[in-house]
């Protein structure tokens, strides 16, 4: 399962991306996207993850931040998708909690080929920093959809929306660690026999 990594770039009238991903990394983040939320929530999903991202995106910022958003999700689902290859090996299903403070988060995931995304997450505020709200959650579906997999992401207590944020992607950060991992075999981990 080694080289498990991928580089892709995504240009469109909106974005201008470029994306390194390895999946057996050490956690290293190199992120600008113009959202210094963003940033902060990406570098938390490659350090908890355990998966070196650089990320760079030029988006159209003076309209607002939903491209930049929803375009990073797409570009790095993408590539997970295409580092997973035919998604031989890995353990598949991955499921983690994770707090913090008051907030506590679980997410659950499906390397399963068929995407889906439920999330939940309660936010209360319009918007963290430089994100609406409804972007993030948009981010997560967007990232489930082109990834491939099956996203379920739900908060389980939490007042503070900047620790419900960074909750979710912790969490996510974790159940995606579980669900890449080496199973110790090198079949398809499906009764279909493909994925």
């Amino acid at each position: 399962m080694s080289g498990r990594r991928t580089e892709l770039t995504r240009d469109t009238a909106e974005t201008r991306i470029r994306l390194l991903l390895r999946l057996d990394g050490e956690g290293r983040a190199e992120i600008a996207t113009g959202l210094g939320f963003l940033d902060h929530m990406l570098t938390a999903l490659a350090k908890h993850g355990r998966f070196d991202l650089e990320l760079r995106c030029e988006g159209d910022l003076e309209v607002d931040d939903h491209h930049t958003v929803e375009d990073c999700a797409i570009a790095l689902g993408q590539a997970f998708d295409q580092a997973l290859g035919e998604r031989r090996g890995i353990a598949r299903f991955g499921a983690a909690y994770a707090p913090l403070d008051e907030a506590l988060v679980r997410a659950v995931v499906d390397l399963s080929g068929r995407p889906f995304a439920h999330v939940e997450l309660g936010f209360a505020r319009e918007a963290l920093g430089d994100v609406a709200t409804e972007n993030l959650t948009h981010f997560f579906v967007s990232m489930a959809t082109n990834a491939r997999m099956a996203l379920h992401l739900d908060l389980i207590r939490g007042d503070n929306d900047h620790h419900r944020a960074e909750a979710a992607f912790k969490a996510l950060a974790l159940a995606l660690r579980q669900a890449v991992a080496a199973a110790g075999h090198g079949e398809v981990p499906s009764t279909k026999g493909t994925l």
